[in-house]
């Protein structure tokens, strides 16, 4: 398949060593932030006006960011970071193991969080659908979902 506008080529692709980091755009910083900090228990390890960072697993971070805070330019000492931002109702998935999966159903119920769908896929793996306080669907997924989890 050749795209247009894209030159083919005919070197081998350099690797990919995985998702470095998630964004999801929040319109209440602090509302975002006892959400993720108090329900899925994360601890920010950077934070200032426009974002707070989250490790949530070796080597994957998720980043909050303040709706519209990024659409423009951020110059650092070591270059510039290009304007993003998003809208609506994204979605992302964190992996947990599957003896946890009930844990975190009674977790989310204790929280008041309501868990919109329970899917058990073809290969084996459990998914819990719920929301974010921003309509973000987020879903907790055991091992068996993808061919590679």
């Amino acid at each position: 398949m050749v795209l247009e506008g894209f030159a083919v080529s005919t070197t081998p692709t350099p690797p990919l060593g995985g998702v470095l980091e998630t964004a999801l755009y929040v319109d209440d910083m602090p509302r975002a932030r006892a959400f993720y900090e108090d329900v899925l228990g994360l601890k920010p390890m950077v934070e200032d006006s426009r974002l707070v960072a989250y490790p949530v697993a070796q080597g994957s971070v998720l980043l909050l960011f303040r709706r519209g805070s990024t659409l423009a330019p951020v110059t650092l000492p070591g270059g510039v970071v290009p304007p993003h931002d998003g809208s609506g109702p994204l979605h992302m998935a964190f992996a947990i193991p599957a003896e946890s999966l009930e844990a975190w159903a009674e977790r989310l119920d204790r929280h008041g969080i309501p868990i919109e769908s329970r899917v058990t896929w073809p290969k084996g793996g459990t998914s819990l659908y719920f929301r974010d306080p921003d309509g973000h669907a987020l879903e907790l997924a055991t091992p068996g979902l993808w061919a590679n989890y």
